[in-house]
Formats: structure tokens, C-alpha cells, sequence
């Protein structure tokens, strides 16, 4: 075969971009136990972080064994639990894009070290580029907001990212998700100055006006699934 001639470019190029392939698929393949142990070691260091348990890469797995360990199941909108379910695999991202009642609703309950109990809800959202999401604990009251920790994938750095700092989490601590009468009010994400005082408001980020309002709507729409097993 002349190899001046566009037939042999031709098949050599279709030759490289095969074997090419093949090695990334193998790669990819080759490597997804490991990035879904990375990603569920991720995921169980968020989880003790809501409630305010530091942990490593080295220790979460520990960690979570000891305080959580088979805490955690699978509710229905009306606070029953779903048998045949597993807390930590649910895929939220599918969930939320189902009806109310369609829904699986995960939870993990939290023996602490002074022998406290404390819930954690996870949940998920849109923000300004892309998904949100986090955890939040609330005290044995069902009501009171122990700890939250929220994530990102595409936020803008010094603007909607910020929901990943102490400085945006911290303030969730105290609020209340039940109202004086027992109604559901969730915790609005305002501007900012605008939440003193307020048991259902939080300060949003200073230029991350949509990324904070997407905190807000995930939490109401998230949580108020929960609300009859927090009632009861």
C-alpha cells in the first residue's frame, strides 16, 4: 500500500483512534472501583461534617461506622419507612425529579459521644451553574438544626461557591424548620443583614444572589418531604 496515499492516512488514523479508545475505556473501567470509593469516602466525611464530626480520607470510614453505622434508612412522604432500601445509595439527583410521592427519602440518625441523637437529611438543588446539594442535622426535637454542610460543581469561586464556607454554614445552627404554630416555614436564604433575629432565615452571599436563593428553594423542596416523620 503506497504510504503517500490518502487510503493508508485514512486507515491509519481510524487504526489509532481505536486502539486509543480501547485504552481509555479500559482505563475508565479499570478505575471506577476506585474513584467510587473515593466518592463514597467523600460522601461519609460531608455526612459526619453536618454534624460537626471532623474527619480524613484515612478515618471517615471509621467514623461513620461508629456513629452512624446501620442508623440509616428510607422513608415515604408520609414518614413510614421503605423496606428493600439502602440510606447511603440512593441516588438523589433521580429523587428529586420525581413526584412527592414517588420519592425515596434517606436518613441517617447520629449517636453522638454524649449520647445525643441528632437526623440527617441530605438534599439536593440547583444553583446558578449546576447542581447544589448538602446535609443538614437537627437535634432530637426533629426541629432545630444542629449542623449543615452544602456542596457544588460549578459555582463561581468568591461568589456562589462561598456556600462551602464555615462563614455561609455556620448560621444554620439554631434555625428552626417548624414555626411557633407547628407549620412547616423551612429556612429562607435572604440578603444579607436581612436574617437577624429570624428562626427561619439565613444570610445569602453577597453577589451570589442565585446560587443563595437556590440553597433556599433546595431546602423547602427537600425538607418538607420529611415533615410528617419530623411531626411524629
Amino acid at each position: 500500500m503506497d504510504r503517500q496515499g490518502n487510503t493508508y492516512t485514512f486507515l491509519y488514523a481510524s487504526v489509532m483512534v481505536i486502539v486509543v479508545a480501547a485504552i481509555l475505556a479500559f482505563l475508565a473501567q479499570s478505575l471506577k472501583p476506585m474513584q467510587d470509593k473515593n466518592a463514597a469516602v467523600a460522601k461519609k466525611m460531608d455526612i459526619l461534617k453536618s454534624v460537626q464530626i471532623e474527619s480524613t480520607a484515612a478515618n471517615a470510614e471509621e467514623k461513620y461506622n461508629k456513629y452512624i453505622g446501620e442508623n440509616a434508612y428510607v422513608l415515604d412522604i408520609n414518614g413510614e419507612k421503605k423496606p428493600g432500601l439502602e440510606a447511603f445509595t440512593v441516588d438523589l439527583a433521580k429523587e428529586v425529579k420525581k413526584g412527592d410521592d414517588e420519592r425515596a427519602y434517606p436518613i441517617y440518625e447520629c449517636k453522638l459521644d454524649n449520647g445525643q441523637t441528632k437526623y440527617i437529611i441530605p438534599v439536593r438543588g440547583k444553583g446558578l451553574w449546576g447542581p447544589i446539594w448538602g446535609y443538614v442535622s437537627l437535634d432530637d426535637d426533629k426541629n432545630t438544626v444542629f449542623g449543615a454542610t452544602f456542596g457544588h460543581k460549578g459555582e463561581t469561586p468568591g461568589l456562589g461557591a462561598e456556600i462551602t464556607t464555615d462563614m455561609f454554614q455556620k448560621p444554620f445552627t439554631g434555625k428552626k424548620l417548624f414555626d411557633e404554630n407547628g407549620q412547616f416555614a423551612s429556612i429562607e436564604v435572604v440578603k444579607k443583614g436581612q436574617s437577624q433575629g429570624d428562626l427561619h432565615k439565613v444570610d445569602g452571599i453577597s453577589g451570589g444572589t442565585i446560587t443563595s436563593v437556590g440553597v433556599g428553594t433546595m431546602l423547602e423542596d427537600c425538607l418538607s418531604g420529611y415533615e410528617k416523620f419530623l411531626k411524629n
